[in-house]
């Protein structure tokens, strides 16, 4: 076993339930998170009064991996094919080196909250999952409330 495989198996292993809503697109939204560490559990949750879903998908994850006090070996699961396929897919990579341009040479939207994952997932050992949202995940469905909820509570400009 080499040591760097070691080193990973020896950190805390976290696993990050993330959700993101918007009450219209753009409108109100909210973002929720479930963390859980061995048998212990914690909830987090925001908004903004106007947001776009993608953006509320994205901070779920940023709070998510945020609210970690140390590094950690993390599996985050996600029903946003934007924030996997970006991740799994090396969009993400290819946005970067291309100064921040999608393939068709347009700027990549969420710019700044992209470059706060990337910091994040650089103190991390984290694997992004994809489950199909709305199909009975425990915690999926759980954030999925918990961010419309949080929606609901902001202003509709």
């Amino acid at each position: 076993m080499n040591i760097k495989k070691r080193q990973i198996d020896n950190l805390p292993h976290v696993i990050i339930y993330t959700d993101g809503a918007c009450l219209g697109n753009p409108g109100p939204g909210g973002w929720a998170a479930i963390l859980k560490y061995k048998e212990l559990s914690k909830e987090i949750k925001g908004g903004e009064d106007f947001t776009t879903n993608n953006k509320m998908e994205l901070t779920a994850v940023i709070k998510g991996l945020e609210a970690l006090n140390k590094r950690c070996k993390v599996d985050i699961y996600t029903d946003s094919r934007y924030i996997h396929d970006a991740i799994n897919k090396g969009w993400l990579d290819k946005w970067q080196q291309n100064k921040w341009k999608t393939s068709s040479k347009t700027d990549v939207k969420n710019r700044e909250l992209w470059k706060r994952l990337i910091q994040l997932l650089q103190k991390h050992e984290v694997k992004i999952h994809w489950i199909k949202g709305h199909h009975g995940q425990k915690e999926n469905e759980q954030c999925d409330e918990i961010a419309r909820q949080e929606a609901k509570k902001r202003k509709n400009p």
